[in-house]
């Protein structure tokens, strides 16, 4: 066996395995009763819409003053459609790579002994600190044409600086923690009991993967899922900078807002915001609604 395997192998170990800790007990909400609770609660109600609220008023209204006509040819525009196309490729790709390095991460981080384990969530937890304008910057130093690897790509043809591929990486860099860390927190609160159960029964560690682990953590991988898509949607500093900024090839649809902006296309640019903003809200509504209904199971 090595150090690092998930549980042992007889029931007899398994009964002697220390049991995870208790949960700490949940504090009770207290109910606002009072002009002081009143005032608590008012005071954050006001200082959210003034800070989130009120800009998205500001950019809804801002859409709507050129006219539904004014919308659909905004949205009609070829370069608008490149971008919405490219900027869901993107997206896709980001998801589907984060997501699948996230749950073996997290089965990795949660469920197995070995050592390095902390210099691993160092560098997952690396994109949160890291500027988005320097992760393009990084990025584009490894696969441009001045680095050794990216000369080699380019001698054999493959772009990826200021070309689709390129922006793919730079989101994935960008968004790199999202999914692992959800999931990270979600296995190490469940322990390790349950992979063991099924292991002493015969199952592989694929199995237990597939069929014990995943469903267990489908809300919290799905919660990973949904805040990686709506930060890859929304990303403009790293592929800003990684782009190349080639309108109709290499814009998504913030770097198509910014220049719509800059061209005085204020109508075009406001309409773009808020489809924008109208599905990420929409992906942090569905990401409360699993926030909500996972508490409620737990009950």
């Amino acid at each position: 066996m090595i150090a690092g395997e998930i549980a042992p192998r007889n029931a007899a170990a398994v009964a002697l395995a220390p049991r995870a800790p208790a949960r700490p007990a949940s504090i009770r909400a207290v109910r606002v009763g009072g002009f002081r609770d009143a005032l608590i609660v008012g005071s954050a109600f006001a200082i959210a819409f003034c800070l989130v609220g009120l800009p998205l008023v500001f950019v809804f209204a801002e859409a709507f003053t050129g006219g539904l006509g004014t919308i659909a040819a905004t949205f009609a525009d070829p370069y608008a459609q490149s971008a919405i196309r490219l900027t869901l490729i993107v997206a896709a790709a980001t998801v589907l790579f984060n997501g699948t390095f996230g749950v073996l991460a997290a089965w990795t981080i949660a469920k197995y002994r070995f050592p390095g384990k902390a210099l691993l969530l160092a560098a997952i937890d690396v994109p949160l600190t890291v500027s988005p304008v320097v992760a393009g910057l990084a990025v584009l130093f490894v696969v441009g044409a001045r680095s050794p690897f990216g000369g080699w790509l380019l001698s054999h043809g493959i772009h990826v600086a200021f070309s689709p591929p390129g922006i793919v990486l730079a989101t994935i860099f960008v968004t790199f923690p999202y999914v692992a860390r959800e999931l990270v927190t979600f296995m190490q609160e469940r322990g390790r009991e349950l992979e063991e159960s099924a292991l002493v029964l015969g199952a592989s560690v694929w199995q237990t993967l597939w069929r014990v682990t995943l469903p267990n953590a489908r809300f919290a991988l799905l919660n990973g899922l949904l805040l990686c898509n709506a930060r890859a949607m929304g990303e403009f500093g790293a592929v800003s900078v990684i782009s190349g900024r080639i309108r109709g090839l290499t814009t998504t649809v913030p770097l198509h807002i910014e220049m719509l902006y800059n061209e005085n296309a204020f109508a075009g640019a406001f309409a773009l915001s808020a489809g924008l903003a109208l599905v990420t809200i929409g992906l942090t509504g569905t990401r409360e609604i699993l926030a909500r209904t996972r508490i409620d199971s737990k009950h």
